[in-house]
């Protein structure tokens, strides 16, 4: 995979697919870590000289202009962190665009308007898609692709355009790709792995993959209820996919013939309803009361889980212990996320609600080895797929 070091820059128009898709309160950013995760590629590229471009998705639009996914105030907070001014499109392709391009200066930056505004990006249809590739492409002379978190997807920006360009990855990707390595090839053991967050479906493939690799699994959140069920206890109202109960059984089996310790709930914190303030109590995860829903992993839980960590030479953590948004039932996600601060080990927070949670409770982000800016696509490594914006690098 080439780097940046493989790209002579310096006066050319260098397009860059970040991911900039971060949270918004109306227009105000709750969460700029994936702005900030792009900003050392960009620095890079405008200290060597290039006329930066940068292209970025917000949500989901469905291919048309959509209020309240502008991209406009990532501009201004990319601005802000670049310490230089950015140019805002108004369009992607459009006369705004190729306006804004056509007045860049070395060194300089410009941000285009929400890729997903055009129906051409996100299209199944190979032709409709190459289409719009070739009009962003014609923006730019080099392709740098720094935006881990969409290389899962077969999208023009990720997988067309840099068929189109010379191209190579941006410092982010680099940096994931290496990590991911680490917990796929060359691992060093103990090698626990910690699952959580809503649903099961979500994690079959991965988990599916890491029973051949890990020596320990520790599920938490939603997902848990599910595996208890399995084993055939009284969940009351939690969260539970019972068309996956079979599947789950499976894993279950599957863990104790390879010998790969899966660690449940031992307590769960009891909610009378799925409220921040609802009332709860402690209870044995095997004896949820039928008209309670589980909402967090309870104090031996934690202690339990710590302890299974605390040898572990490799983590990867993905999904919240539970509802974590609620104060009241963050206490299980915080525990695991200082237990890993503390760990001698190396540690991999796989994106998504889990930084979500790390940035919320104020805990040192260089306190973990690596802080992913994506968590499907990392999950999709994990699993073992090919993913299309990676491939589209490599060739």
């Amino acid at each position: 995979m080439r780097t940046l070091d493989d790209l002579d820059v310096k006066g050319r128009r260098v397009l860059v697919r970040a991911d900039l898709n971060v949270p918004l309160d109306g227009e105000t950013i709750t969460d700029d870590g994936r702005i900030r995760a792009s900003v050392p590629t960009i620095k890079a590229l405008t200290g060597a000289g290039a006329k930066v471009v940068v292209c970025a998705h917000l949500g989901r639009p469905k291919g048309r202009p959509t209020p309240g996914l502008s991209l406009k105030p990532v501009a201004e907070r990319l601005a802000e962190l670049l310490g230089e001014d950015v140019a805002f499109a108004t369009d992607v392709v459009g006369d705004s665009a190729h306006g804004v391009v056509d007045a860049l200066r070395e060194g300089q930056v410009a941000l285009l308007e929400n890729l997903r505004f055009e129906p051409g990006e996100e299209s199944k249809d190979d032709a409709e898609r190459g289409a719009f590739a070739e009009k962003l492409a014609g923006l730019a002379e080099l392709y740098v692709g720094d935006g881990f978190g969409a290389v899962h997807r077969k999208h023009a920006s990720v997988y067309d355009v840099p068929r189109l360009l010379p191209h190579a990855a941006g410092g982010l990707i680099v940096a994931e790709v290496e990590v991911l390595k680490k917990l796929t090839e060359d691992t060093e053991r103990p090698y626990v792995v910690v699952l959580g967050g809503a649903k099961v479906s979500d994690k079959l493939g991965v988990i599916a993959n890491l029973l051949a690799k890990v020596d320990r699994l520790l599920i938490g959140g939603g997902m848990a209820y599910t595996f208890l069920k399995a084993q055939g206890y009284e969940v009351g109202k939690s969260l539970l996919q019972e068309d996956q109960l079979d599947q789950v059984r499976g894993f279950l089996n599957e863990a104790a013939e390879r010998g790969v310790d899966l660690v449940l709930p031992v307590d769960v914190l009891a909610a009378t309803g799925f409220a921040e303030d609802a009332p709860y109590d402690v209870v044995e995860a095997t004896a949820i009361p039928a008209d309670r829903e589980g909402l967090d992993i309870g104090p031996k839980t934690r202690e339990l889980f710590a302890a299974k960590l605390a040898d572990a030479k490799t983590v990867f953590w993905n999904g919240p212990m539970g509802v974590f948004e609620f104060d009241a039932f963050s206490g299980g996600t915080r525990a695991v996320a200082e237990t890993l601060i503390r760990a001698d080990a190396l540690t991999v927070v796989g994106g998504g609600d889990s930084a979500a949670a790390v940035r919320k409770f104020g805990l040192p982000e260089d306190g973990f080895s690596h802080i992913s800016t994506g968590g499907g696509a990392s999950l999709e490594y994990l699993e073992g797929k090919t993913l299309p914006g990676l491939a589209a690098l490599e060739d």
